[in-house]
């Protein structure tokens, strides 16, 4: 795919990872639409990132609300060729806790927001690439949606979590075998950990923690190496179907 001609939708898009993917898209003079339930936030991103970038308040986990926005996006950049789900929320809790079981609606919340709306996003704009006229290898599109080392190496605390992005992670190679014949590429990224706003809430000495954990670089994972690796993602037609571990080596411990 061509990078400068990237129409891009991107969930969670005014902070974090996905701001950092909408920057880059625009650096390399792609059109990117940020779909954030922040208001404040994305409208600030978005005058930040300047003319090749647009906001739309979305909640993801409302498929109208999906749909309305992809079909805005497809309509105003007469089409969208990537999207990238990063929409997601931590909810840490143990299944028995100290005031007892887990609350339900705790994990309902945390399958909705990473689970459904990835699903939510990926449905949508599946729907709006279909259209795209095929460039000369047949692609016309590419979906990449984001997993976490959760999904294999859960720790306690993670279980709403880890079940949400081990879904993800599922849906990746049914995705890319179904939507192949439509020339749609499905990718995952598992990131380890980042320096995002979901992080850097942790207490420091958590911080310390994770990042002396990896084996190399013992450090914080930055946003931008993980919008290069969407970049690299979208720009290499033989990326289809995989779920990719952006992780530094790290293997999760229980705690």
């Amino acid at each position: 795919m061509d990078i400068g001609s990237i129409k891009a939708v991107v969930s969670g898009g005014a902070s974090g990872l996905g701001y950092s993917v909408a920057e880059e898209v625009v650096r390399r003079k792609g059109r990117v639409a940020l779909l954030d339930v922040d208001d404040f936030r994305g409208q600030e991103a978005a005058a930040n990132l300047g003319n090749g970038a647009i906001f739309i308040c979305t909640d993801v986990t409302s498929a109208q609300e999906v749909d309305a926005a992809v079909a805005q996006v497809a309509d105003r950049f007469h089409g969208i060729t990537l999207a990238v789900s990063c929409a997601g929320i931590l909810g840490p809790a143990r299944l028995l806790g100290h005031d007892g079981p887990m609350d339900p609606a705790l994990f309902h919340r945390v399958i909705d927001v990473n689970l459904m709306g990835s699903f939510h996003l990926t449905r949508a704009a599946a729907s709006a690439m279909q259209h795209n006229e095929p460039r000369d290898d047949g692609e016309r599109g590419v979906i990449i949606n984001v997993a976490s080392i959760a999904a294999y190496e859960g720790q306690i605390g993670q279980v709403a979590y880890a079940a949400s992005k081990a879904g993800i992670a599922g849906m990746t190679l049914p995705l890319a075998r179904e939507l192949g014949q439509l020339g749609i590429r499905a990718v995952a990224i598992a990131p380890g950990i980042f320096r995002t706003p979901m992080v850097e809430a942790l207490p420091e000495e958590v911080q310390l923690s994770l990042s002396s954990a990896l084996p190399f670089p013992s450090r914080l994972g930055e946003p931008a190496e993980f919008a290069a690796l969407v970049i690299h993602i979208y720009s290499n037609p033989m990326f289809n179907g995989e779920v990719v571990r952006l992780d530094g080596a790290l293997r999760m411990g229980p705690h």
